[in-house]
C-alpha cells in the first residue's frame, strides 16, 4: 500500500489557467508528482489551488498523452502516424519552413497559438523573426481589447488592487463581464483572493447578463443584455459626471478632454439606456453614485467585454470611468504594479518588444493578413486567417505551426479551420499534450511539456512578482514549447532573435542582472517588487499628452471615434426583428467553468466528473415552454448552424437568453473527429461580423432557438472513464 505521506514536497507554480497560483507538490518515493495542494504562505494565492491545478498528476500520467514526435504516413485525418526523432522532426520543419519562404516569401508560413500560455514569449519572436508577420492567435476576442485600448488611453493596463500591498483594501468593486472568482483565476489575479476583496469591500457591484454567485451575493446587480455593455458604461459616466460625483482634482490634473467628455455623455442618460440595456434606470443612477462613493475602487473588467463588436469601445468607457472617479494607481483602485528589480522582463505588459516584431520590415508588416482591417487589431486577424487558407484571399499561407492550440473547436467556424487543415495547407505541425481533432488532420505533431515539466521564471501576466516554476517530472520526450523553438531557430539561422545557446542559458539571462542562478531562485521561490502609488504625480501617464487620454488622440489621428460610442449587436432582437422571430433566444458563449481550460481537459477524469457534458442554461419557464426539462438533450440552432447540450435550468437568466458551453469535444470517441462537430458552440456563428477597431466577434450575444432534440439523439455524452 501506498504511503499517505509525501517523501518530499516542492514549492513551485501552476499554470493550469492564467492564475499562476503558488502550489506545493507532493513527491513519492521515486521523485514523482502524486499531489498538488495550494501553498498557504503565498502572498500570491495563500493557499488557493483550483481543480485544473490539483490534477496535475493525474494530467502528466494519462495514458493517451502525446510521447514521442510523429509523422503523419496516411491520408489527412486517417491516423497513421510513425515515431520520430526530435532532431528528424526539428530538421523536417527547418527544411519545409526554409523551402517555402525561399520559393513565397516568410509570409506563407504562419504560427498560431492558443490562449497566453507561456510559450507566449517566444512564438511571436519566432514567427516575426523568421519573417513572416502571420502570427495567430485568439487575443482579439481574449484580453487584447482591455490591453490595447488601456495602452492608448492611460499608458498602461490598469489591475485591481486586490492583494492590499498599499495597506488599503478596495472599498468598492465593479464587477463587469467577470467571473473569475467563481471559475478560479483569470489575468494573473486568483479567484480567491478576488473573493477575498469582494467580501471586503463596502460596496460590490455586478454587471453580467446571468446571475453568477457573485451576483447573487452583490449590493447591486445590473443584469444587462447580452451586448449593451458600453451603453451601460456611458450612462454611468453621465451620471457621475452629470452629478458632479468625478474627483475634480484628479481630472483637472491629470485628464486631458474632459469638457468634450462631458459634453459627450450628457445624451446617455440612464433613461437612453434602460430600454437598451434592460437595466432600469433608477439602478443605474444607484450604481454610478454607488461606486463614485467608494474610496479607492477598482473594476474587475474580464473576457466577457471582450467578445463584442463594442469590445474595444467599451473597454475605453471603462478606462474613462476610473479616471474620472480618481481611481487609477491608488492603493485598493487599479494599479500599475512595480515589477522586481534584476530580472529581465518578458511580460509584453511591459516589455513591447517580446514578440520580436521590431524583426518585421514595413512591407513584411504589409503582407499581413488582415493588415489594415481594425486599426487596433492584435496583429494577424484569426478569422481573416482561416478565411485566407480557404479562399486564398489576399493569398493562401501554405504551412502553419499551431502551438497549444485546437481552432477547430476555439477559432469560430471551425468547419473552415478543418478544411484549411485538411484540403489547402502544404504542411501543418501541431504541438500539444494530447491527440486533439486539430492535431489528427497535421502532417507532423509534436509532445509539449506539462507545467509539471518546465523549470520557468514565471513573468507573464503578474507584475509585481516573478515565482519559479520547478521542473518534476518528464514524460516520454515531452518538451517544452520554447526549448523547442529555441532549437529550430538555430537551425533556420534566427540567432539574432535567438541568441541563447539552449533554455538554461535563457533563463540564466532572465536572472543574471539580479546575480542569481535558476537553482538559487527556484529556492526562493517568489521575487517581490517594491510597489509604489500615484506614480503619474511625478513621471506623468505614458501617453502622447502625458495625461490620461479622455479624448484618444490616437483614436482620433486613426479615423476612428475618438471618445466611446455604443453600437447595437449586429445580430439583436433590436437590430434583426425579423430574423429574431425565427431566432427569438439571445446567444451567449465562451464563458469559462471551473473544470476547464477551454477545449483543455475533458479527457481527466477528476475533472470531467465535475462537468460530464455540455450544457445549455435556460430559463426553466423557457424550457418548459419548449417542452424541455432539466437534463433533456436540446439543440442550440442559429442562422449558421447547430450545436448539441443538455438543459441546465437556470432562474438567474433573462427568458430570453441562453447560455452554452464552449470548448467541447469527446476525447473518449473515436479519431479523428472525436465528436467535435457534435457539441461545438463556436460553430454557430459567422465571420462577417467585427468590432471595427480590435476585430473582436460578437460570440456572447448572437439569436438562437432552442430545440428538443430527437428522441433517438437522447443519449448523454458519455462521461470519460475514471482513471
Amino acid at each position: 500500500m501506498q504511503s499517505s505521506q509525501p517523501a518530499r514536497i516542492v514549492r513551485t507554480s501552476c499554470r493550469g489557467c492564467h492564475g499562476v497560483c503558488q502550489v506545493l507538490v507532493h513527491l513519492d518515493a521515486e521523485g514523482r508528482p502524486v499531489k498538488v495542494v495550494g501553498d498557504p504562505q503565498s502572498p500570491t494565492s495563500r493557499g488557493y489551488v483550483c481543480p485544473k491545478g490539483a490534477s496535475g498528476p493525474e494530467f502528466i500520467r494519462h495514458p493517451d498523452r502525446l510521447l514521442h514526435p510523429m509523422r503523419r504516413t496516411g491520408p489527412r485525418g486517417g491516423g497513421k502516424w510513425e515515431r520520430i526523432g526530435w532532431d528528424e522532426a526539428l530538421d523536417l520543419m527547418a527544411t519545409t519552413f526554409a523551402r517555402i519562404r525561399s520559393e513565397s516569401g516568410p509570409e506563407y508560413v504562419a504560427l498560431c497559438q492558443g490562449t497566453g500560455r507561456p510559450y507566449t514569449e517566444f512564438t511571436g519572436r519566432f514567427i516575426h523573426a523568421f519573417g513572416s508577420p502571420n502570427y495567430v492567435g485568439p487575443g482579439h476576442n481574449c484580453f487584447l481589447p482591455r490591453l490595447i485600448s488601456s495602452a492608448i488611453t492611460v499608458g498602461w493596463l490598469p489591475v485591481a488592487d486586490v492583494y492590499g500591498h498599499g495597506g488599503v483594501m478596495p472599498a468598492g468593486v465593479l464587477v463587469f463581464g467577470c467571473n473569475a472568482p467563481a471559475f478560479g483565476a483569470a489575468d494573473g489575479m486568483c479567484g480567491a483572493l478576488q473573493r477575498r476583496a469582494l467580501r471586503g469591500a463596502r460596496t460590490v457591484l455586478v454587471a453580467d447578463p446571468r446571475r453568477t454567485p457573485t451576483a447573487a451575493a452583490a449590493d447591486l446587480h445590473l443584469q444587462l443584455r447580452p451586448g449593451s455593455e458600453c451603453a451601460l458604461v456611458l450612462a454611468l459616466l453621465h451620471v457621475i459626471i452629470g452629478e458632479g460625483l468625478h474627483d475634480a482634482e484628479f481630472v483637472e490634473k491629470h485628464c486631458q478632454g474632459f469638457p468634450e467628455l462631458a459634453e459627450h455623455v450628457r445624451a446617455f442618460s440612464p433613461e437612453w439606456a434602460a430600454p437598451i440595456t434592460r437595466v432600469p434606470a433608477e439602478d443605474i443612477r444607484r450604481a454610478a453614485r454607488a461606486f463614485a462613493a467608494a474610496s479607492p475602487a477598482c473594476v474587475l473588467w474580464g473576457n466577457g467585454i471582450d467578445m463584442s463588436v463594442n469590445a474595444f469601445q467599451t473597454g475605453r468607457a471603462l478606462l474613462l470611468l476610473m479616471a474620472v472617479t480618481g481611481n487609477l494607481d491608488v492603493p485598493g483602485g487599479m494599479v500599475h504594479w512595480v515589477p522586481p528589480e534584476g530580472v529581465r522582463c518578458k511580460s509584453p505588459l511591459e516589455n513591447k518588444d517580446v514578440l520580436g516584431a521590431q524583426f518585421l520590415t514595413e512591407a513584411q508588416r504589409g503582407r499581413m493578413i488582415g493588415a489594415g482591417r481594425f486599426p487596433f487589431g492584435p496583429g494577424c486577424h484569426q478569422p481573416t486567417f482561416w478565411d485566407a487558407c480557404v479562399s486564398g484571399e489576399p493569398y493562401r499561407p501554405r504551412a502553419v505551426w499551431l502551438v497549444g492550440t485546437n481552432p477547430m473547436l476555439t477559432a469560430t467556424r471551425g468547419d473552415v479551420v478543418e478544411a484549411a487543415l485538411r484540403d489547402h495547407l502544404e504542411f501543418t505541425v501541431a504541438s500539444d499534450f494530447f491527440m486533439t481533432p486539430t492535431m489528427e488532420l497535421a502532417d507532423l505533431v509534436l509532445p509539449a511539456a506539462h507545467w509539471l515539466e518546465q523549470d520557468d521564471v514565471v513573468y507573464f501576466h503578474k507584475l509585481w512578482c516573478v515565482l519559479a516554476r520547478r521542473r518534476l517530472a518528464q514524460t516520454g520526450e515531452a518538451r517544452d514549447d520554447r526549448a523547442v523553438i529555441l532549437d529550430l531557430a538555430h537551425r533556420l539561422g534566427l540567432d539574432e532573435a535567438f541568441p541563447w545557446a539552449d533554455w538554461d542559458a535563457y533563463l540564466a539571462w532572465l536572472l543574471e542582472p539580479a546575480g542569481l542562478t535558476f537553482e538559487r531562485f527556484a529556492e526562493k521561490g517568489i521575487l517581490l517588487g517594491k510597489m509604489c502609488y500615484r506614480k503619474h504625480e511625478t513621471e506623468g501617464f505614458p501617453t502622447p499628452s502625458g495625461k490620461v487620454e479622455l479624448v484618444s488622440s490616437i483614436m482620433a489621428r486613426a479615423g476612428r471615434p475618438s471618445l466611446p460610442v455604443y453600437r447595437e449587436p449586429p445580430l439583436s432582437p433590436v437590430s434583426m426583428p425579423e430574423l429574431a422571430a425565427e431566432y427569438p433566444l439571445i446567444l451567449m458563449s465562451g464563458c469559462k467553468v471551473l473544470p476547464f481550460f477551454h477545449s483543455a481537459g475533458r479527457q481527466i477524469a477528476s475533472l470531467r466528473r465535475l462537468r460530464p457534458r455540455p450544457l445549455v442554461a435556460v430559463h426553466p419557464e423557457t424550457a418548459a415552454r419548449l417542452g424541455l426539462a432539466e437534463g433533456d438533450a436540446a439543440d442550440v440552432v442559429t442562422p449558421y448552424g447547430r450545436a448539441r447540450f443538455f438543459v441546465r435550468c437556470d432562474a438567474g437568466l433573462a427568458r430570453d437568453v441562453v447560455q452554452a458551453d464552449h470548448g467541447w469535444w469527446f476525447p473518449e470517441r473515436p479519431g479523428p473527429e472525436h465528436g467535435w462537430r457534435e457539441s461545438c458552440a463556436n460553430l454557430l456563428y459567422g465571420h462577417e461580423q467585427f468590432d471595427p477597431d480590435s476585430g473582436a466577434e460578437p460570440i456572447k450575444c448572437g439569436l438562437c432557438r432552442l430545440e428538443p432534440a430527437e428522441r433517438a439523439g437522447r443519449v448523454a455524452a458519455d462521461p470519460v472513464a475514471a482513471g
